[in-house]
């Protein structure tokens, strides 16, 4: 039995979740007096950011607490819940801002360009300096990075606010903060579904990506006690914990003693694909006529 844990910094966290909500209320101050709906859109862009943040912080500190009678596998999990919500609320704001960014397409508003900009500047000093804390963390947790994707689109979201700024100024063409939010929008869907697609598959609990289930098998079989592979899941606990269980067919009927050097052989194996936790039943002579994954009856 093997076991892999990685330590997140929360301090980072706090950093980015006071920067996150002050930066927030200053582009909704921002927005309405400038006028400007993509401003707006990044400070509830932004908001969103920030949640996700206190939720990312709260879903890390119960994920560590100590597994129970009733929860065996403890509060891992709550980090993946963690990230879906998070993902969701993405959809469900780019939904608004699509919106909102449709009727002021058809009833253009004048702006003041300059406040936006600078207003906006601001925003994505705050961003990309919360982007930085939290990039090393963002590779090492799935609900970290939940909460760095928010950030780091907020960050490009605010480039462009910038951009839209400056040409709203220089030309006077008022549908670009519309156009602007309408392109916000479609990249916070696409980081969104990202998200969200690895968090179904990690409570579906699918075989992680990169893991070849038949390498496995085929490296298993070729030691020479081993006869077959049969009856195998493979699944993440969450981002980083990859659980295996399977049933080892030996060729011969062995002692207990005789059968540690194999399973230690076998849990060599299976730590070279990055699995962190393995259950193995060595049999004999037992589960005839079961392939590499059992069928379910339907």
């Amino acid at each position: 039995m093997h076991h892999s844990h990685t330590e997140v910094n929360r301090g980072n966290l706090v950093i980015a979740i006071v920067m996150n909500l002050s930066i927030t209320l200053a582009e909704v101050i921002g927005g309405i007096l400038s006028g400007s709906l993509s401003l707006i859109s990044d400070a509830l862009h932004n908001l969103s950011d920030g949640l996700a943040l206190v939720i990312s912080y709260f879903a890390l500190k119960i994920s560590q607490r100590q597994n129970n009678e009733r929860l065996t596998f403890g509060y891992k999990r709550v980090e993946i819940l963690s990230a879906l919500f998070n993902g969701v609320v993405l959809l469900a704001i780019s939904a608004f801002l699509f919106k909102e960014a449709y009727t002021r397409l058809r009833n253009p508003e004048p702006i003041n360009s300059s406040l936006m900009t600078i207003v906006a500047l601001v925003g994505l000093l705050a961003n990309f300096i919360s982007v930085l804390i939290l990039r090393e963390d963002s590779h090492k947790n799935l609900n970290v990075r939940s909460a760095y994707i928010h950030l780091l689109s907020d960050t490009f979201s605010s480039i462009g606010v910038v951009t839209g700024g400056i040409l709203i100024h220089l030309y006077g063409i008022y549908y670009i903060d519309p156009i602007l939010t309408f392109l916000i929008g479609i990249y916070i869907i696409k980081e969104s579904l990202g998200i969200i697609g690895e968090t179904v598959e990690i409570l579906m609990q699918a075989v992680p990506k990169g893991i070849d289930i038949n390498k496995i098998r085929e490296e298993i079989e070729a030691l020479d006690e081993v006869k077959d592979l049969h009856h195998v899941h493979i699944w993440r606990l969450n981002d980083t914990s990859v659980h295996f269980e399977g049933h080892i067919n030996l060729k011969e009927n062995l002692t207990a003693t005789e059968i540690v050097p194999i399973y230690r052989k076998i849990e060599d194996i299976l730590k070279s694909y990055g699995i962190t936790h393995s259950t193995l039943q060595i049999e004999y002579e037992c589960c005839k006529g079961v392939g590499l994954i059992k069928k379910t009856s339907l």
